[in-house]
């Protein structure tokens, strides 16, 4: 079954695209949500000439995300967490503790498009991060836990 996707739907694709997707996938879940459209060719054509009307606004969309982006070069993002013996943290670091501390730097972006790898942080250490400022813009971003110093 062919769809347009309405929303960005995780794992499947962006606003716009058009994907091929199981029957009862786009049945009982995309399209009653409203997430996704039948595909149809008059559809596709209303799809086309939106994407070519919104071609010229998204170049300038890209260039305010890549100099956001841009922002993330050189930047040292030290994180600290209560930790126990051996290195492991008292709770965890999120997404969320990221998109604060980034805050912090003048460097505004929501959680959700902040990835950690593995999820979450539960030990002190240097970790990766993808940050997505737009489906085009895509950073990684090195960042450290550290404990905090003990009174």
């Amino acid at each position: 079954m062919e769809l347009i996707l309405k929303k960005d739907v995780e794992n499947l694709g962006f606003a716009d695209d058009v994907v091929t997707v199981k029957n009862g996938y786009g049945r009982n879940f995309l399209i009653p949500r409203g997430h996704a459209i039948l595909a149809t060719p008059s559809a596709k054509k209303v799809l086309a000439e939106t994407l070519k009307q919104r071609a010229f606004k998204e170049k300038k969309v890209i260039e305010d995300a890549q100099k956001e982006a841009d922002k993330l070069n050189g930047l040292e993002i030290k994180i600290s967490a209560k930790a126990g013996e051996g290195d492991k943290l008292f709770g965890s670091v999120t997404n969320a503790d990221l998109a604060e501390a980034l805050e912090k730097e003048d460097v505004s972006i929501e959680k959700k498009f902040i990835s950690i790898a593995g999820g979450s942080v539960k030990r002190t250490g240097q970790y990766e991060a993808t940050i997505r400022f737009h489906r085009d813009v895509i950073s990684n971003l090195t960042f450290d836990v550290v404990a905090e110093a003990k009174k």
